[in-house]
């Protein structure tokens, strides 16, 4: 298959389960509600080493927020376990520490929830009132007074859905990268947790060399060592490799956006070829094929 003359690999992400918890903060200026999100996803790039993977979705207009503000929608994604405490820690120190911040429930749906009980920190002045029809504590503060839900809807959702950006040169794939990742921005339910929603450095499950490593360099797709490697991916003419790596609240989600994101890499000139990463199941479940979803 080609797009705009870049060939599309005949293969699959492979994504695992996750749980996701959307959040809307919302702020006196969308500029501040976006400064409390940006915080708030922080060191949340990757699973391997981070207690989380964490992403802005994207902005909500002050028409569907609870509260009339401006809004910013962040996804924070981790084990059932591990879930509640990065909520509460996020919620905690990033969102209620900014100014002129509220928080709200994002999954109003979910079946399941977890209980984030911010308002002990208003040392008995915190007290209870109904903003946009839902259910908040409200703290005094500095700058005034902090809302928010403390009930948050989470779903078992997919991460790890992927496809990589490959170029002539090492401009030409990142730019391709970076109009996937601005495509994307568009979906709603999916993030890219990396930077700028951007991979630089591939990895794979364990290491060939050391034991101890839990993920190593993807030496399949690293251009400079295309001779060395017997069963290198990067194809003759590819100079750059970049990653894009999706997380969604449901695989339709994080396969719309796949989609969305391969089309646009695939308009960039010097964009060659695209493909996708898997391990033959043995991360996950989920197999997103290229070709099915374009």
């Amino acid at each position: 298959m080609e797009i705009n003359g870049v060939t599309i690999d005949d293969t699959y992400a492979e994504a695992f389960p996750t749980w996701v918890c959307r959040i809307i903060i919302t702020a006196v200026t969308k500029d501040w509600a976006k400064k409390a999100a940006t915080e708030a996803t922080g060191f949340a790039t990757s699973a391997i080493g981070c207690p989380c993977e964490a992403g802005i979705e994207g902005e909500v207009p002050s028409s569907e927020t609870p509260d009339g503000r401006p809004g910013v929608a962040i996804l924070i994604c981790a084990s059932k376990k591990k879930l509640k405490e990065q909520v509460v820690e996020r919620l905690a120190e990033c969102v209620l520490t900014a100014p002129t911040t509220a928080v709200f429930n994002g999954i109003t749906t979910a079946e399941e929830k977890i209980p984030v009980k911010l308002h002990f920190f208003g040392d008995g002045y915190e007290y209870q009132k109904e903003v946009g029809g839902r259910k908040c504590w409200v703290i005094p503060i500095m700058n005034g007074e902090y809302i928010g839900e403390e009930e948050f809807g989470i779903v078992k959702g997919v991460a790890g859905g992927n496809f990589f950006v490959m170029g002539e040169n090492q401009m030409a794939a990142l730019m391709g990268a970076q109009a996937a990742s601005d495509a994307i921005a568009e979906v709603k339910g999916v993030i890219t947790s990396f930077p700028g929603g951007i991979v630089g450095s591939g990895s794979k499950v364990g290491s060939n060399k050391y034991k101890f490593m839990v993920a190593s360099t993807n030496e399949k797709y690293c251009p400079t060592l295309r001779e060395k490697v017997p069963d290198s991916k990067v194809p003759a003419g590819i100079k750059a490799v970049y990653e894009i790596v999706i997380d969604g609240i449901d695989e339709k989600a994080v396969a719309a956006a796949m989609a969305a994101g391969v089309r646009a890499a695939a308009m960039v000139p010097g964009v060659k070829f695209i493909s996708a990463g898997n391990f033959g199941g043995t991360l996950g479940p989920y197999k997103i094929e290229l070709h099915k979803i374009l």
